[in-house]
């Protein structure tokens, strides 16, 4: 009898336990999953953000889905200082990435930063399988294609490199320096099928890590390559764009007055004398690669709908910052123009109330860590910089802060200050020693009168300089200045 009763009871126990841990399966199965989709040098120049002539009908579906963010900005203009931000949390100042790195893949934050929790091993050390396929942190393009790059080994589980024929085209691309294809402007209407792209074999890898890890909560990092410089895509998308639709930046011969020089940088030499031919080619060549981007984009959209996805996954696209198409004479980026430090941001929550609409309020690019992680109730470090922005998300009329800060940086000793509300852009050169800018963009969103020296807006300038000082308090400045010259000298800090 005795043995009976413990059986019975072993029994009752094992189904317990069994039915328990079935119970524990099924909600982190719940748990929402996080798609993060980030182009490379992708501005503004979309369908869903007002451009008349840009095809991008998957990420316009996305945001159609989503809340779309009408004013985000990136902390810096470049690729590796702005990845480096976002995907920590962290502003400049804190990672002390000011620049590119050259090919000894120098600078890194965790030499600042050393013991910082990135975004995706945050999810990681909450039990998701965090997973990179492409540019997520930095790469030199299309140098480092098929490469893991400046990568951060503790943010995943598995990165896929992808390569593909634009490696191998690089002989046929038309460049304005013999040589050269990512620093300069360069294009090729490439032959084959989307496929052969890296852009188009990585959303291929996308998809198959989506069909991998359907059953279990998730981070998915995808970053695309394009509309990168050299602008490479398939010959059918550059038809997509007939020259003569082609429409030039309208650019005054004044253009320059009143405004402080370290505004406009060093220009290049090549890009001064360019044609009007070769500026129509070069846009229209941007325009093709954000329309073959915005198909893969498509494509992985297509296959989180078609897994049953869809209702628990909260899909995040972005770019690492704004581009110059010819705007105040300038192109690609480095500038702290509207051109330059405004991103798209759209953010898919399924649950969000706000879903389908649009938010005005001015946001950042060290949200997205911060709201990530609020969403699927993760703890985020308190030192991170940014905020949740799902308040925002829910009802897309409120705000979450004041002003979007962006930074740049010219030589070691040279730094552009600027603050951006819903309604002015200030900014300050060396906190005013090198100069100022003040722009009205309710009635000039092209930012081409400078009131900065008007004594009407002295008020203006006031508060707005209020706020630089607050967010970059000139006694908090990095120790290590050589890094803004592209050394990577200085010292290092131990600590977060």
């Amino acid at each position: 009898m005795l043995n009976k009763i413990c059986r019975v009871l072993s029994f009752t126990i094992a189904l317990a336990w069994g039915l328990s841990a079935v119970a524990g399966l099924a909600a982190e199965a719940k748990r929402p999953n996080v798609l993060f989709i980030v182009s490379d040098d992708l501005c503004n120049a979309l369908g869903c953000y007002g451009h008349p002539l840009v095809k991008s009908p998957n990420i316009d579906r996305l945001a159609a889905r989503g809340v779309k963010f009408e004013r985000a900005y990136c902390q810096f203009p470049l690729c590796s200082p702005s990845r480096s931000s976002f995907m920590t949390g962290r502003r400049p100042n804190v990672t002390e990435v000011f620049t590119n790195p050259g090919r000894l893949l120098t600078p890194n934050f965790r030499q600042a930063i050393p013991d910082t929790v990135t975004l995706p091993e945050l999810f990681r050390k909450n039990g998701y399988f965090a997973a990179r396929v492409g540019k997520l942190y930095h790469y030199n393009v299309p140098l480092h294609i098929g490469t893991s790059s400046l990568d951060d080994p503790e943010s995943w589980d598995q990165v896929v490199n992808p390569r593909g024929r634009d490696r191998d085209d690089e002989p046929k691309i038309i460049t304005l320096v013999p040589g050269q294809f990512g620093g300069t402007l360069s294009w090729l209407a490439a032959e084959g099928a989307d496929t052969d792209q890296t852009d188009g074999i990585g959303a291929t890898e996308a998809i198959k890590l989506l069909e991998k890890l359907k059953d279990r909560p998730f981070f998915l990092g995808l970053g695309f390559y394009r509309p990168h410089t050299p602008y490479v895509a398939p010959k059918k998308y550059f038809e997509m764009y007939p020259l003569d639709k082609i429409t030039l930046a309208n650019v005054p011969a004044n253009h320059k007055q009143g405004v402080p020089a370290p505004a406009f940088g060093s220009a290049k030499p090549e890009q001064e004398t360019m044609t009007d031919q070769q500026r129509k080619e070069a846009i229209q060549a941007y325009h093709a690669s954000t329309t073959f981007m915005d198909a893969q984009v498509g494509r992985v959209l297509d296959a989180v709908d078609r897994l049953g996805l869809a209702d628990n996954t909260i899909i995040a696209f972005t770019s690492d910052h704004g581009y110059h198409l010819g705007e105040h004479g300038l192109w690609q980026k480095m500038s702290l123009w509207e051109q330059s430090a405004r991103v798209p941001l759209i953010v898919y929550s399924p649950k969000a109330t706000g879903n389908g609409k649009a938010a005005a309020g001015p946001v950042e690019m060290v949200d997205i860590y911060p709201t990530l992680a609020d969403l699927c109730g993760l703890k985020s470090p308190e030192y991170l910089d940014g905020v949740s922005l799902r308040p925002m998300l829910d009802d897309p009329s409120k705000s979450v802060k004041p002003a979007a800060f962006t930074q740049v940086t010219r030589g070691a000793n040279i730094h552009g200050l600027t603050v951006r509300t819903s309604k002015w852009r200030y900014t300050a050169w060396n906190y005013g020693d090198q100069g100022r800018q003040l722009y009205d963009h309710d009635a000039d969103p092209l930012e081409t009168k400078n009131l900065a020296e008007d004594p009407k807006f002295a008020a203006v300038v006031g508060e707005m300089h209020a706020l630089v000082l607050k967010n970059w308090p000139k006694d908090k400045w990095p120790e290590t200045p050589a890094r803004a010259a592209g050394g990577g000298a200085g010292k290092v800090k131990k600590k977060q």
